[in-house]
């Protein structure tokens, strides 16, 4: 998904199913434009991004990974819902062992 304001491109993210069931999809590559960070862009992509997840392809859940140093993208995804599943992820970038945070939203039937 590509998010455009009246300047053009401001962000974009992935998605991705996880399994053959196709119940549970993968947020990844959220990346909101530097010089747009901090106006709300991030959470109206997630947002929409969600709406389109539980009532189009009608996913029970969306999972995402952040990393810990990344406060701001932490604090979003906070806001648009997402809660700290308690599994950690380690990955190898430029040869630092980075913590990744696990986060899930579930969908809730109204």
């Amino acid at each position: 998904m590509t998010a455009f304001d009246d300047s053009g491109v401001v962000g974009h993210l992935i998605m991705r199913f996880t399994g053959p069931a196709m119940k549970t999809l993968r947020f990844g590559f959220i990346i909101v434009d530097n010089l747009k960070r901090g106006k709300g862009y991030g959470k109206q992509m997630l947002t929409c991004a969600l709406k389109f997840a539980f009532e189009i392809v009608k996913a029970e859940k969306v999972t995402l990974g952040v990393f810990e140093n990344n406060i701001s993208a932490f604090n979003c995804y906070k806001t648009a819902g997402f809660k700290e599943t308690g599994e950690e992820l380690f990955c190898e970038v430029y040869g630092e062992k980075w913590k990744i945070i696990e986060m899930i939203i579930l969908h809730v039937n109204n």
